[in-house]
């Protein structure tokens, strides 16, 4: 077991009222767009449920990144890693059932959509919404995170730390996206495909979760009951999570549809789900 040592850290660079604007700032972006989606087309209209999915993923960032379980990240490991659930897995899923992309396309002018669109379709962003690449970066980086020394530099490094919750965020999102997001993505596989994607997921938080509980390549420095407590937070908290996302696909999952050949040969299927 590595030795463990007193969890300090510094104070993050950015003051909790930036965050508070930030998030407040991508409220109102949010809740501006969806009025102007129902303006558009009232009979199409944009969904309530979706409005309060983004602002319920953004109140858990807030709980998560403002007092008092910030101040508690710092000097304790439990914090982090419940500091970690809520920015890489739960906050994730309510901003990405909140389809802003489908949102954003909805609201821009023709032209604008279809550079979006195209975007969208490009390699690069083929190549990132492949489920193993976002399975690596959400999931494959913890081994590298806890078991090697980078956890703690970045820890101590306001700009590190800052770091460390984009990446959470950000892979967390990709994650939820490429596995029950409601927005396009180009090439997404088929249902059994994710859900093999995500039970890798669930068995890589359980086997990281263990070998922190048991000392085993650990490369933190903190006392032992906190590694501990810290990946009990990991071994049940990822499980909840991942859960609700299984949930989450299977609820807006729909079957695929094929519509009658013509004399031209079969169509191609089209999937039923719509986002609102």
């Amino acid at each position: 077991m590595h030795p463990m040592h007193s969890h300090e850290t510094v104070a993050p660079a950015i003051g909790p009222w930036w965050t508070v604007l930030v998030l407040l700032a991508g409220a109102g972006a949010y809740l501006l767009l969806a009025r102007r989606a129902r303006h558009r087309n009232p009979a199409r209209g944009w969904r309530r449920w979706r409005s309060a999915a983004f602002l319920a993923g953004l109140g858990l960032l807030a709980l998560a990144l403002l007092p008092p379980l910030a101040p508690f990240a710092h000097t304790d490991f439990r914090g982090h890693m419940a500091q970690h659930m809520l920015i890489g897995m739960y906050a994730p899923l309510g901003l990405v059932l909140a389809a802003p992309v489908t949102l954003l396309l909805r609201t821009l002018p023709a032209a604008r959509a279809r550079q979006v669109t195209a975007l969208l379709r490009s390699r690069p962003a083929r190549l990132l919404a492949h489920p193993a690449l976002a399975l690596a970066l959400s999931t494959g980086t913890l081994a590298l995170l806890y078991f090697t020394p980078l956890f703690d530099i970045t820890m101590h490094h306001p700009a590190g730390h800052w770091l460390l919750h984009a990446h959470f965020l950000l892979s967390g999102c990709l994650f939820a996206h490429v596995i029950a997001g409601p927005d396009p993505t180009p090439a997404r596989p088929g249902v059994p495909a994710r859900l093999v994607y995500l039970s890798m997921a669930v068995a890589a938080h359980a086997v990281v979760a263990q070998a922190m509980f048991g000392g085993f390549f650990v490369n933190i420095h903190a006392p032992i009951s906190q590694v501990r407590g810290g990946a009990m937070i990991m071994y049940y908290g990822g499980d909840i999570a991942e859960l609700m996302l299984a949930a989450a696909l299977v609820a807006t999952w729909r079957p695929v549809r094929r519509r009658p050949e013509s004399r031209n040969g079969p169509r191609p299927a089209v999937n039923s789900l719509e986002v609102g």
